[in-house]
């Protein structure tokens, strides 16, 4: 492991993702304690998204914006929100010159799929339809998320292709949790890495599935095609139990055509970026922020 990282292991939170409510304590406080980078040069603002229930999202405008991305929350669709993600959305939107939306999706166990992904897909929606309030081209909208919110933003774009929903131009996976059986290398070996582990990633998924059988709207690994994707950037943690799923899914769109860059993190466990005192976290949340203006720009 990466020296810089270990040292902060103790300081994250020890909360299962059985007791949601000991967890979302726990990445609130997190949240709390992770500097803000200067917002002068943002506008953010609130907003309630029209929904079946209303969706709220946080908007991060940078000056100039000629893009946009929706934003999918980490926390094992358990924990976080706008407010928790605010570090991170902020990071983005300041790296990557891009309008953020920041999406506050329903939790589980209380709302179970399709909640969340409904939620998200939604966003994407009104994203698009209210480009020229956001000051943006709506054919340059990207979808993303971290960890499960990286699930998230994958299964839009799988819908959005099967349903000839929205063109969305682009798709920033950080970590994402992709596949609930749980078979890779890293997911059955993986039993006592920081912050997230095998027990922690398969309660997660009980979680969300809920009695529901998974789907590849649920779990995108199990998309059997993913040909007319759009261009993805996965990143990975090598500690990390999604580590394997991601690579995979990775090497999958390559074969059916879809244009990918992988970064594989040497020394990293899953979440570790939020340690920005680090040299290593600080190169992850600056590539997130340079990726995506590249994919917007073009």
């Amino acid at each position: 492991m990466d020296p810089e990282l270990e040292a902060f292991i103790p300081l994250f939170p020890k909360a299962e993702l059985t007791d949601p409510a000991a967890a979302r304590e726990g990445l609130a406080a997190l949240a709390a304690a992770i500097p803000t980078p200067d917002t002068k040069d943002l506008e953010i603002e609130d907003v309630t998204v029209p929904g079946d229930p209303d969706v709220p999202v946080r908007v991060y405008r940078p000056h100039g914006a000629r893009g946009a991305l929706v934003w999918l929350h980490g926390g094992g669709f358990v924990m976080g929100d706008v407010r928790t993600e605010h570090p991170w959305a902020t990071r983005i939107a300041a790296g990557s010159g891009a309008v953020v939306v920041s999406v506050g999706y329903r939790l589980s166990p209380e709302n179970p799929f399709p909640a969340a992904f409904d939620d998200a897909y939604a966003v994407l929606n009104w994203t698009v339809e209210n480009a020229a309030d956001l000051g943006v081209d709506p054919e340059r909208i990207a979808v993303g998320g971290h960890s499960a919110g990286g699930g998230l933003a994958a299964a839009v774009a799988l819908r959005a292709r099967d349903e000839e929903g929205p063109a969305i131009r682009f798709q920033l996976l950080n970590q994402p949790q992709l596949d609930d059986r749980q078979e890779t290398w890293s997911q059955r070996n993986f039993t006592d890495t920081p912050w997230i582990n095998r027990a922690k990633a398969a309660a997660s998924w009980r979680s969300y599935l809920g009695s529901r059988a998974a789907t590849p709207y649920a779990a995108p690994a199990r998309a059997a095609d993913l040909a007319g994707l759009p261009p993805a950037y996965i990143a990975t943690a090598e500690l990390c139990p999604n580590r394997d799923e991601d690579i995979d899914y990775a090497l999958r769109l390559l074969r059916a055509g879809v244009s990918v860059e992988l970064h594989q993190w040497p020394g990293t466990f899953h979440g570790s970026q939020a340690i920005v005192s680090a040299d290593v976290s600080q190169r992850q949340n600056a590539e997130l922020g340079a990726v995506l203006r590249r994919a917007l720009a073009g």
